[in-house]
């Protein structure tokens, strides 16, 4: 079944408000858990989108890489953290800033098991239930499985730079946190030269072969 560009919009929106959304609650929840509960008392540890959505990096930016055909990923407002408040600042850093990650990679599983079922329905005749579902299904696993590839790359403010911090002390670290402002613009850089898709593109293929065949889905 062919979908036209607005219907194929409309098929991936739920895929990402909920990949943008759950991340930045994941964070919120174990913060929480960990001591520190800003991201609660500001109403953030809920899954109403309209408490996470950024115009740009969740609307703006997403439509424009779909339209253009290539990696498309976004981003929400980030989850404010009080790193002093947690129990043990260094370590509990990497532990909030691992589970946004992880819960993409369990969204990613949760999407394969849909695909399953839109399979079953493609192949009991309902193909209007069974085409859109595998769809969205195949859209909720590439963009999981990108979210968690990009958000392990160590550049600030990525999730994969708040781990590798953890283990920086002194003039390391501060060297490093330096980088935070500008790190937008070092993504956007290597996004326009290309750089980040030969990162991205080999470890998000092995990723989705790898659901594939644990799943039993067409490659």
């Amino acid at each position: 079944m062919q979908f036209s560009l607005i219907q194929k919009i409309l098929l991936w929106i739920i895929p990402l408000v909920l990949a943008i959304t759950v991340h930045e609650v994941a964070h919120g929840w174990v913060a929480n858990k960990l001591g520190d509960p800003t991201a609660k008392q500001m109403g953030r540890l809920t899954l109403n989108p309209l408490k996470h959505i950024d115009l740009f990096g969740t609307i703006i930016m997403p439509g424009i890489l779909l339209m253009l055909g290539g990696i498309v990923f976004g981003y929400a407002k980030p989850v404010p953290i009080g790193w002093r408040n947690l129990h043990n600042p260094r370590r509990d850093m990497a532990l909030v800033a691992i589970a946004g990650p992880l819960t993409n990679a369990f969204m990613a599983v949760g999407w394969a098991l849909v695909a399953k079922v839109a399979i079953w329905q493609y192949d009991a005749g309902h193909v209007e239930i069974g085409a859109p579902l595998y769809f969205m299904s195949s859209v909720g696993i590439m963009l999981n499985l990108v979210l968690l590839v990009l958000n392990l790359i160590p550049i600030p403010p990525l999730d994969g730079s708040r781990v590798v911090a953890s283990f920086l002390t002194g003039t390391w670290a501060r060297n490093y946190a330096r980088i935070e402002p500008f790190g937008f613009l070092i993504l956007l850089a290597l996004l326009v030269l290309g750089v980040l898709g030969h990162v991205l593109n080999p470890a998000v293929q092995w990723l989705t072969l790898l659901i594939n065949q644990q799943f039993n889905l067409p490659s």
